[in-house]
Formats: C-alpha cells, structure tokens, sequence
C-alpha cells in the first residue's frame, strides 16, 4: 500500500516516550500535536518534547502545531530537527513567507485547515507546500469521530492539486482507523494521522500495520503521486518526500548535519529543500 501513517502521541503514555515510540517503531513517523490552550481549548506539550522524540532517533517528526502565532514558533520545531512542521492557516499572518523559512532551515512545510476553513483561498499558493492537512474532527482533542462532510474538501483539495501539475501529499487527522482510512484515501488523503485507534489498540504495532494495509488505492492511481523510491523502515515511502517538478535537490555541499535531527544550511544553495534519504533523514 502506497501510504504513510503518522501515529499521533497525543495518547500515548508519555512519562514512557521512548517505550511508546518503540512501540510504533514500524510506523514511517511520529506526529507530535503540539497544543498552546489558546489557538485549540487543550494543552499538550511543546518545543522540549517534540526535540526529545527527535534525538530519541527512533522515528522521524512531525509536528503538528495547533498553536497561536506560528510565524515565531514554527521555524524553531524545523531548527530542532522535525522533518515536517504544519502550522494552521487559521493563525498564520504570512503563510506563504513562513513555509518558505521552512523550506529555509530544512523542514517540508505543511498548511493545515480546520473543517470549516475552506482550501479554495490557498489554491494559488499550493505550490509552497509538501503537505496540506485536513483536520477530519474539530482540533485540540483525540478520540473524535471522523466527520464525514470532510470527504468532499478532500476531494476538493486533490482536484486542485491535480489540476496545478503538483505532487502535494494530504494528510487527514481526526477519527482515523481501519475504518475510515479506505474512504478518506478514495477521495485523495495519502497520509493517515492514527492516535487513538493506535495507542488505544492492545498490540500498537500491530494496529500501525493494520491501517498501513487497509484497502486503499494506490497514489499513482488514484493522485498521480510519484513516490521518490525513498521508503521507511517498515517499507512503505514516505508520502511527503516526492520529487516535485518545483524541487531541485542541492549537493552536499550545500547542506549537512551536525547534530542528530538537527539541520544546518550552508549558503550558495539553488533550492530551499534538503535531499532526503531512509527514513526521511537528510543526505550526507
């Protein structure tokens, strides 16, 4: 199956982060929601945390940041390593100049949408995204059922990016199981945020490769996204590393790692986004 999944810690026991991440080792990465109390009525954790999932050096990051004012705060889950950040268009001043700084220090840039936010004012910057996220359930709490009026947007925000020649990934967060992965995949969703139905399930890892092989069409058939051949450890490929006619991949010169999960960038560079290998690492 040509699907990412992302299990949300949201649920997970976090005074044993790194016993529950090894429990989702098998998964292709880590979604760490990170929630502030004020943009979302839930807090959660913040900066500390997702850095910890990062050195933990089991899976890579992905944050998903349900916060106030992320044109200050998300460039620094990118400069601790996460290898996505997403951040809500609903609090973003200047999303177009905040996925560019991503792209910038490293990460791959995802823009998120409430359910009533609607993808048509976005249409036109799609192409400054890896990632758009449709939040299936209203954001700040796990264990939401999936809202079903969700899979026209979905379908909405595949057309688009098919019609723009793009190969953007969408991701779906809220409600996602075994059961509702087949429809949000038929209407164009490629990568599935499981917390609850994860961390919740008697055997995690065997859940994570029960929704990795549910029914759903392939992305070539159904999206007309071309995997990079780059594949995680449980050999499925990363939904969020495609190589994109907009994407011209630097040389090792112009970028490097100096410290696990953390990025720098060498100037002289052509392109803003960094070349990835197994498991969504940078290239040395």
């Amino acid at each position: 199956m040509n699907a990412t999944i992302s299990p949300s810690i949201l649920n997970c026991d976090i005074a044993n982060l790194r016993g529950e991440l090894t429990k989702i080792a098998g998964a292709d990465i880590a979604h760490v929601d990170v929630m502030d109390n004020h943009f979302v009525p839930n807090l959660s954790w913040g900066l500390p945390v997702a850095e910890a999932v990062v050195k933990s050096g089991i899976l890579p990051v992905d944050a998903h940041l349900m916060i106030e004012d992320p044109d200050r705060w998300a460039p620094q889950y990118a400069e601790v390593g996460c290898e996505s950040v997403t951040f809500h268009a609903e609090a973003a001043a200047a999303p177009l100049r905040l996925a560019r700084e991503l792209h910038r220090i490293g990460a791959r840039a995802g823009l998120a949408l409430k359910p009533a936010t609607d993808i048509a004012p976005f249409v036109d910057i799609l192409n400054e995204f890896d990632m758009i996220l449709i939040m299936t359930v209203e954001p700040g709490f796990g264990g939401q059922s999936f809202i079903e009026q969700m899979i026209p947007k979905i379908e909405r925000t595949r057309t688009a990016i098919n019609a723009a020649g793009l190969q953007v990934s969408i991701q779906v967060d809220g409600g996602i199981s075994r059961a509702t992965i087949e429809r949000a995949a038929e209407a164009g969703a490629d990568n599935f945020v499981a917390g609850s139905a994860v961390f919740r399930a008697d055997d995690a890892h065997r859940e994570v490769e029960s929704c990795a092989n549910s029914p759903t069409p392939t992305r070539t058939d159904r999206t007309g996204f071309r995997a990079a051949g780059t594949r995680s450890r449980s050999g499925r490929p990363f939904s969020f590393i495609a190589d994109t006619p907009r994407m011209v991949r630097p040389s090792v010169a112009q970028w490097h790692t100096s410290t696990p999960g953390s990025v720098k960038v060498r100037t002289g560079g052509d392109s803003p986004r960094p070349a990835l290998t197994e498991r969504g690492r940078l290239s040395r």
